[in-house]
């Protein structure tokens, strides 16, 4: 899973969303969707101007998350001796 880290990023310069929204043009609706983690597809054009204005690369700003195999069973040990 992508996640976004820009609450992280944000928290780190004390910036506010408020101040992001004005220097970059995005929506505040937009970018309330990246800082709270729920943005179902990535915009470039935002990923670009957020990219910019903070001063990082896209892979500072999205990260892969891995969540495991969610089908995998978990391996119990057996009730007796050792195999």
């Amino acid at each position: 899973m992508i996640s976004c880290k820009l609450s992280t990023l944000l928290g780190e310069r004390r910036l506010k969303v408020a101040d992001v929204c004005r220097a970059t043009g995005v929506s505040r609706a937009t970018l309330d969707r990246y800082y709270y983690d729920r943005v179902k597809s990535f915009d470039r054009d935002v990923l670009a101007r957020l990219c910019q204005y903070l001063k990082v690369k896209p892979g500072e700003l999205l990260v892969l998350v891995d969540q495991g195999d969610l089908f995998e069973q978990p391996e119990h040990p057996s009730g007796g001796g050792k195999p």
